[in-house]
Parts: structure tokens; C-alpha cells; sequence
């Protein structure tokens, strides 16, 4: 049957526009140069749901019921699918991303910018970030291989590179484009693809042919091309089962390949001849959404010689009929030989000689086995050869249609007991993340250190409550300092170490009554300063090294123990320090952390000795420190403040539940304080 091509529709202003299916191909969800994602039942629905995510969206992509865009504001976000509710930002780079997509299983994101960085991000925690050096120019596109094992990345210096996402470093790199100093004025934005399953080739997007590479060996194993094509092409995409692959050109032309045997199976020209900036392959039928930069959209239907699918993007008809068989009877009807949708293993190796291979809805097979001659009466032919063509065949080049099959045969020991919990980074109470380019490196009763990272400058500004104590100051931040803590003696500083320099401890002593107001202490190799606090009199860091090194404030190293575990917070006050580290590891969700209380005075003491520290099931630490009177106190991730009893054996008493002075779910109280007389929690 010949391919079904509709009349495109318009989608957003004119400009890039990005366009991708949800994970069961019910909806297309499209971004564009107006700033909003727009959610289409189908491609007739004249009432798409619209969500407003910024000044202008350059790309998304959506996985697992979370979908994620690159914007103006140069950030990464992510929102809730389908409420398209906001649910935070999960990078933030100097200039605009150009690309971002998830990888195979939608654990971690990639994403691509003009300021030439190539991040990749863990959406559970986004202070889990790998950085990508390496280009000379903006990233054009990005890839993932299926396997998580590399990266593939093209950009405008001309460069097409696989990285290796382990240890950061760039595998091999091909001068494949045209250079050029900007997107806009790049010839092809090069969406290059990986083939699903196997990973075995890597498809590049070169003038008018498609080159393909081979996994590990990096050689060029064939080009793609056709008659048709007389302009540049600018994107590429796999189909879920690996074996055609299509390409969109910057005249509007789209072609459809079949990978293995290099013979052209589609060709398509657009109406006006726009290029075409985006295309995705539907997970189950024949189809293809595609985008061009003038905003519209498109479908292609029955690639190839498959079935033709209803007008709906996934049949309402063919849902109702499957409600029938929502019974027992559907493993017998599929012979459970269909691994949902979720798996992990989905779309891994098969081939069978016949093309029909993109993976037919249960409800197609099971149509199959009941519309035959009779109503009543079930084919066992025909069931045994839908059973034969889900077979996996143990060959590993294959990159046929339908998922991997487990070997049922060997059942390996399956662990069903309670999950370790991952251990809660360091942090700096009153410290905001990282990775932000504006943030507060601590705020405190006596002043703010703000850290400013961004194109015209790196450095720390430092202002204090009362001017009296000191003038506010402004410092370049060349160390790339990280950490700080403040008090009314000195600050306190210190950075990581990088393959160049030690992490170093910095502190200025501006109450020294001599000139010698500032002093900086390297750490030996391979021991990196992970918390530092301030008491009076001295400053302490831990290392992790798992050691705790206490100098007096004028840099002389006094005291120096071990901890017995990774720290995760420390806090002074006056003669007393405080540390908080992992005792042994959490599960359930919980964490295992422990106390050392001690007092740095004459007589030198520890009043706690790596006593549990209760926290709220499921929680963890959000802030440590000491109340101005000097009773240690911390806060859970839960909003339950707690202090120390030391008139009932140095006991924990919750003395606040900040949540229950929360007026909405996304309120939220910063402590950056607390007083015991009068009552208050800053």
C-alpha cells in the first residue's frame, strides 16, 4: 500500500521547531519559537493542549512521564507529562542549549549549548552532572548510544565526536561539516542517530548522504543516498526497530531507507519546500511526525509496505477492542511472548527476513488470530507463526523489530529484600546548588556569600548583616572556590582539586590585629576538602580523606582525627564543633548518619561520640548549625527542626515542623537561623 502523506498543519510562529512522540505513541508533542509545547492527539486535533515554558523552546523531549526543554533563559527544564506542571531545572548552561534527549531506559539527559559544552545530567539528581570539553564552537546535536556506554555529538566547528560517558573522554572525532561560527548559520543542524538495540552504527547526517560508522572500529561501513536529494540533509531517524532509518533534508525532501539493504523504500517532497528540522518515528505503527522551520506539522503514514494505521495517532478503536481481552485470556491470545513497554531490554537484537518488523499492537495480533474464516474457531497455525516471528534469535548484529526476550529457561537468584539507600552528598548549610551560575555559598546570622559564575565574571561578593563587623567585599574567584563559611573573625574558603592544582583551604582573617590577613593551606594529592566551618578562634575542614583538620584562625594546623565515615555537613559555634557523617549505609530510603559533638576550648572534650542523628523516615539533612545561643540544631528534608536536650542525656527534641507553615506544596523554608529566646527560626 503506498505511504498516506497529510496536508501539513500549522504548529507554532515560524522558526526551529522540535517535534517527538510520548512513549506509546498516543500523542505528539511538539516545541517551537512561541515558547510553548504543544500536546496533539492526532494530527487533525484542532484543540492541542499548550504548555508556555519560556520566551522561546529550542528542544524537548519526553520519557517516562517527564518531559524536558532546552529555552531562551539558557536552562534545561523539566515539567510533569501530560499536566505540564513545572518540576524544576535540571542544568543550566552560558548560552542557550541547542539539543537535549534522554537516553535508552530516561535515567539521564543530554544537552548540547552555544557556549560549546556538552552536559549530561541524572534526572533523579541533578547535581549528578558529567561535562563534555572538547569543541570549538556551538553543539549542534547529540546522541546516545543505547547502551550507555557512548556519546555521539556534532558541532559547528565542523566536528563529529563520540564520547566515552564513563571517564569523560572523546573516542574518536571526524572534520565531517562545514564550519561555522553560529547555529543560525550552519547549513545542516546534523541531527545524527544511533541505531536502536544494538548501537552497532551511528548515522551522520554529511551534505546529501547519510555516513554510517561502525561501533568500536569508527570506520565509515557505508553511505546513504538517492537522486532525490539535491540539497544538504538535516536530520536523521532511526525507526524503533533498527532497520530503516530517515532523513530530512533543508529543501523538504524526506527519505526512508532500509539500513541493511540500502534500497530506498520511501521518498517524499515537502508542499513548499521548507526544511525540515525535526522527525520521529511512531514506537509501534509505520508513521513519522515531522517539523519544519516555518512551525508545521506533518505526518507520514504506511512507510514502506505496512498496515495502515487509523487517523488517530494510537486508534481509539483499536484501544476499545483491546478492552475486550483485558482478561486472563491475553497471555494465552499473545502466548506472553510481548515484554511491556517499559523494559528495559526493549528493542535489542532480531532479524527474520521480513520487513513488516516495526512491533504490531497486541491488538493487531490478536485480530489476526480472530478474524479468520470463523468466528468461533482459532487458527493453531496461525498462532504458532506470530509465536515464531517474536522468536530471538541469538545472533548479536541483528537489529530486527521486536523486543528481546529474557531466556526463560535459566532463572538467575532474584534479590527482593529492602534497596540500599545512595548516600547523601556533602553540603554547606545555607548553601544553594553548585551548578547554579548565581548562588549563595552560605548565609548565615552574620552575613551572605553570593558566587557569581557567568561570562563576564567569576567571582565571590561578601556582605554582612552589620557593616559595623566589617565592609562588604568583593573577591575574584580565579580558584574556582566552592565552599565557604563565614563568621565575624574571617571567611572562609575553599575549592576542589583539579589534575593541575591541590584543593586548597583559604581563609581571610580580617580581625587580625598584623597585616598577615590572609592565609591558604594545600591539601596533600588525592585528598579533596568536602565541608569547612568557622568556630571562634579557629576554622575546620574535612576531607575525603575521612579526615578532620582543625587550624587556629590564623592558619597553623592544631588538631587533626579521623571520621568514621564520609562527612556530610559540619557547623561551629564558639568553642563547639559539630559533625555529621554516614555511619553505614541507609535502605529504604533512609539515611544512616551520626554526630561528633566536641569542644575545642582548653579543656578539650566530646560530648557526642558518633551518636545515631534521628532523622524523618525517608528524609535527609538539609541544614546543621547552632542556635545564637549555642544549642546544636539541624533541620530534615521533611521541615522537622530539631535541637539538642542536653537536660535528658543529649537527646534530640523536634521543636518545629516548618511544613505545617506552609501555605502551597511548593512553599519552603530556608533556615538560616536559629534564636531560644525569643522563640525564633530565621
Amino acid at each position: 500500500m503506498p505511504s498516506a502523506h497529510k496536508p501539513m498543519r500549522y504548529g507554532h510562529t515560524e522558526g526551529h521547531t522540535d517535534v517527538c512522540f510520548d512513549d506509546t505513541g498516543s500523542c505528539i508533542v511538539t516545541c517551537g519559537s512561541d515558547g510553548d509545547v504543544r500536546i496533539w492527539e492526532d494530527l487533525d486535533d484542532d484543540d492541542p493542549k499548550s504548555i508556555n515554558v519560556g520566551e522561546k523552546a529550542y528542544s524537548c523531549a519526553l520519557k517516562n512521564g517527564r518531559l524536558i526543554t532546552a529555552v531562551s533563559n539558557n536552562t534545561v527544564q523539566i515539567h510533569t507529562f501530560p499536566e505540564g506542571a513545572p518540576d524544576g531545572i535540571l542544568t543550566r548552561f552560558t548560552m542557550n542549549a541547542n539539543h537535549v534527549i534522554f537516553n535508552s531506559d530516561g535515567t539521564k539527559i543530554a544537552a548540547g549549548s552555544s557556549d560549546f559544552m556538552v552536559k549530561v545530567v541524572e534526572v533523579a539528581d541533578s547535581s549528578k552532572q558529567k561535562t563534555f570539553r572538547g569543541h570549538d564552537a556551538p553543539v549542534l546535536s547529540l546522541s546516545f548510544d543505547p547502551r550507555d556506554v557512548y556519546l555521539a555529538s556534532a558541532s559547528c566547528d565542523g566536528s563529529v565526536r563520540v564520547w566515552k560517558i564513563a571517564d569523560q573522554t572523546c573516542t574518536t572525532s571526524w572534520p565531517l561539516l562545514q564550519k561555522c561560527n553560529d547555529v543560525i548559520n550552519a547549513k545542516s543542524i546534523c541531527r545524527l542517530g544511533w541505531q536502536p538495540g544494538s548501537g552497532k552504527l551511528l548515522a551522520v547526517p554529511v551534505d546529501k548522504v547519510v555516513k554510517l560508522y561502525r561501533r568500536e572500529t569508527w570506520d565509515s561501513q557505508s553511505d546513504l543516498s538517492d537522486t532525490c536529494i539535491t540539497q544538504p540533509l538535516n536530520v536523521v531517524a532511526w525507526s524503533p526497530c533498527g532497520r530503516y532509518l530517515a532523513a530530512g533534508s533543508v529543501d523538504g525532501s524526506i527519505v526512508v531507507w532500509n539500513a541493511e539493504t540500502q534500497e530506498c523504500v520511501e521518498r517524499m517532497k515537502h508542499e513548499k519546500n521548507y526544511s525540515i528540522c525535526g522527525l520521529a518515528w511512531h514506537p509501534k505503527y509505520r508513521q513519522i511526525a515531522y517539523t519544519d522551520t516555518e512551525g508545521n506539522l506533518g505526518l507520514l503514514e504506511n512507510i514502506g509496505d505496512g498496515k495502515k494505521p487509523n487517523d488517530k495517532v494510537a486508534s481509539t478503536a483499536t484501544k476499545d477492542y483491546n478492552d475486550l481481552f483485558d482478561g486472563e485470556d491475553d497471555d494465552y491470545l499473545s502466548g506472553d511472548m510481548i515484554e511491556p513497554q517499559s523494559s528495559p531490554k526493549a528493542g535489542a537484537n532480531e532479524d527474520d527476513g521480513d520487513d513488516d518488523d516495526l512491533m504490531p499492537t497486541s491488538g493487531h495480533l490478536r485480530r489476526a488470530i480472530m478474524d479468520d474464516d470463523d468466528d468461533n474457531s482459532l487458527d493453531i497455525g496461525m498462532i504458532k507463526a506470530n509465536s515464531n516471528l517474536l522468536e530471538k534469535e541469538d545472533d548479536d548484529d541483528n537489529t530486527g523489530g521486536f523486543p528481546a526476550l529474557p531466556p526463560s529457561s535459566i532463572q538467575r537468584p532474584f534479590y527482593d529484600g529492602p534497596m540500599p539507600t545512595p548516600k547523601q552528598k556533602p553540603f554547606q548549610s545555607g548553601s544553594t546548588p553548585v551548578h547554579l551560575m548565581h548562588r549563595f555559598m552560605v548565609w548565615n546570622s552574620v552575613g551572605i556569600i553570593r558566587c557569581y559564575n557567568d561570562e563576564q565574571d567569576n567571582a565571590i561578593d561578601i556582605e554582612f548583616h552589620d557593616t559595623s563587623v566589617h565592609h562588604a567585599t568583593h573577591l575574584p574567584n580565579s580558584l574556582n572556590h566552592t565552599m565557604a563559611d563565614l563568621s565575624t573573625e574571617a571567611v572562609l574558603l575553599a575549592c576542589e582539586s583539579t589534575e593541575e592544582l591541590a584543593s586548597k583551604l583559604h581563609c581571610i582573617h580580617f580581625s587580625s590585629w598584623d597585616a598577615n590577613k590572609e592565609w591558604t593551606v594545600d591539601m596533600p594529592k588525592d585528598e579533596d576538602i568536602e565541608a569547612v566551618c568557622l568556630g571562634q578562634g579557629w576554622a575546620a575542614c574535612a576531607t575525603s580523606a575521612l579526615l578532620v583538620r582543625v587550624f587556629t584562625v590564623g592558619g597553623v594546623q592544631k588538631e587533626i582525627f579521623s571520621l568514621p565515615g564520609p562527612v556530610v555537613s559540619m557547623a561551629g559555634h564558639g568553642e563547639q564543633l559539630m559533625i555529621i557523617y554516614h555511619r553505614a549505609t541507609g535502605f529504604d530510603g533512609n539515611q544512616c548518619l551520626g554526630v561528633q559533638l566536641m569542644e575545642l576550648g582548653k579543656k578539650k572534650k566530646q560530648i557526642l561520640h558518633g551518636d545515631p542523628l534521628s532523622l524523618t523516615k525517608k528524609s535527609y539533612l538539609v541544614w546543621v548549625g547552632f542556635s545564637a545561643e549555642g544549642t546544636p540544631c539541624y533541620v530534615d528534608s521533611e521541615g522537622i527542626v530539631r535541637m539538642l536536650n542536653r537536660g535528658l542525656g543529649n537527646t534530640w527534641i523536634p521543636v518545629c515542623n516548618t511544613r505545617e507553615h506552609c501555605k502551597g506544596k511548593s512553599d519552603h523554608y530556608w533556615v538560616v537561623g536559629i534564636h531560644e529566646n525569643p522563640q525564633q527560626l530565621r
